[in-house]
C-alpha cells in the first residue's frame, strides 16, 4: 500500500502550471503537487496511452497500410499518405517525436479495429493503471469535435506505468530518428526540449492546444531516484520541470528500507528461516529517514509447511503505513543419511 505522503516544506515551491505532480516513478510517492487532482484538456500527451498500447500488443514490426482515416487528421502530423506502408515501430517513433496526430488514428484503427474500439481499451487501461479522474475520447489529443481530459496525478501515474517498458523509454528518449516507408524517407527530431536542455533528463511527451495551453510530462533519472513531472497549462514548462526535478533530486534520496536477502528479526516461534520475497525503497528526506519505523507481527503455527505465510511487516513513516508484504517461512532441508535411508526402504516409504 503506498500512500501520498507530502513534506510540509513543499509548498514553499511555486510554479507556473495550472497543474503539476512530481512522482517518484519506483514508490508512487508524491514529491510535489499542485491541484494535481483537477481534471483538465491534456492535448497530445493523450499519446502516451496510445504508444504503450501499441507497444504492447506485440506487433511492433508488422507492417501497417494507412487507411482513409488519416484524412481527416490536421494539426501536428508526420504527413503519411493513403496507402502508404511503414512498420508500427516507425509510426510510433512519429508519435512520439513528433506528436504525429496522423500517426495517432492509423496506430488506433491498425490496434483496435476502430477508433472507437481503440478508445475503449485506452480507457480500460487508465482504469487498470489507477487513473481514476480520467476519460479519453480519441487517440490523439485534438479537442475540437472530442475532448481528452485527465489529472497531473493521474498522468503521472501513466508515465509510472509506460516508463516500466524498455522499448517506450527507448523511444521516448531518442533525440533523433530516421526511417523509411515504401514511399519515402523521414528524419524526425524529439520535440521534448528538456532532453537537450536538462543533463538528468531521460523521456516524456510534449502536448499542446490553444484549449488545453502547454502540457508536458517528462522523466529524470539521479542518485537511484526516478522521476516524473507532469505540467498542465504552464507556458513556462521546462523551467518548472528542472525546478521540479532538482527540488526532488536536492531534497530526496532513495533508501531501501527492506532487503530481502538480509531480512532477519528476533523470534522464537520459527527455528527455520523466515523470509520476504521484495526489497523495499521509498525516497525520503534525511529527516524523514529518522521517523521510518518498521513493524513485524507473526502468527504463531503449530503446523506449517515451506513457503507458508507466516507474518506480515508493515512500514510506517510519521504513523502513516506506506508499504506491508507478507512474511513466509522455509523449513530446511533435512540431510538424509544411508541409514535413514534403509529404514525408509524396509518400511516402504
Amino acid at each position: 500500500m503506498i500512500l501520498c505522503l507530502l513534506p510540509a516544506n513543499v509548498f514553499s515551491l511555486t510554479v507556473s502550471s495550472q497543474s503539476a505532480c512530481l512522482m517518484d516513478m519506483d514508490s508512487g510517492r508524491v514529491l510535489f503537487a499542485k491541484s494535481k487532482d483537477n481534471p483538465r484538456l491534456i492535448a497530445s500527451i493523450t499519446k502516451i496511452m496510445t504508444a504503450i498500447l501499441a507497444i504492447e500488443s506485440g506487433k511492433l514490426d508488422e507492417e501497417v497500410t494507412v487507411g482513409e482515416e488519416v484524412l481527416k487528421m490536421y494539426g501536428s502530423n508526420i504527413y503519411i499518405e493513403l496507402n502508404e506502408k511503414m512498420t508500427l515501430r516507425d509510426l510510433i517513433y512519429g508519435l512520439l517525436l513528433r506528436s504525429g496526430n496522423d500517426a495517432a488514428i492509423v496506430i488506433s484503427v491498425f490496434i483496435g479495429g476502430t477508433e472507437e474500439n481503440f478508445v475503449k481499451m485506452m480507457n480500460q487501461k487508465a482504469r487498470m493503471i489507477g487513473m481514476k479522474n480520467t476519460i479519453f475520447n480519441n487517440p490523439h489529443g485534438l479537442d475540437e469535435e472530442t475532448e481528452n481530459k485527465s489529472t497531473a496525478y493521474d498522468m503521472a501515474l501513466l508515465s509510472s506505468y509506460a516508463n516500466q517498458n524498455k522499448i517506450y523509454r527507448e523511444i521516448s528518449s531518442t533525440k533523433k530518428y530516421q526511417t523509411q516507408s515504401d514511399k519515402k524517407s523521414y528524419l524526425w527530431y524529439n520535440r521534448n526540449k528538456l532532453l537537450t536542455l536538462y543533463d538528468k533528463a531521460t523521456g516524456g511527451k510534449t502536448g499542446y492546444t490553444p484549449r488545453a495551453g502547454r502540457t508536458l510530462v517528462t522523466t529524470a533519472t539521479n542518485k537511484k531516484l526516478n522521476l516524473t513531472v507532469v505540467t498542465l497549462n504552464d507556458g513556462n514548462e521546462y523551467d518548472t520541470h528542472e525546478q521540479l526535478y532538482e527540488y526532488g533530486f536536492n531534497n530526496y534520496n532513495n533508501y531501501r528500507i527492506l532487503n530481502k536477502k538480509k531480512f532477519k528479526i528476533d523470534q522464537a516461534y520459527y527455528p527455520n528461516q523466515i523470509y520476504i520475497k521484495e526489497d523495499f525503497s521509498y525516497p525520503l528526506t534525511e529527516e524523514e529517514k529518522e521517523e521510518i519505523k518498521v513493524e513485524v507481527k507473526l502468527t504463531k503455527l503449530n503446523e506449517y509447511k515451506n513457503n507458508d505465510k507466516v507474518g506480515i511487516v508493515t512500514v510506517k513513516l510519521k504513523n502513516n503505513k506506506i508499504h506491508t508484504q507478507n512474511i513466509y517461512v522455509k523449513k530446511s532441508k533435512q540431510k538424509t543419511t544411508w541409514w535413514n535411508k534403509i529404514w525408509s526402504f524396509i518400511n516402504g516409504q
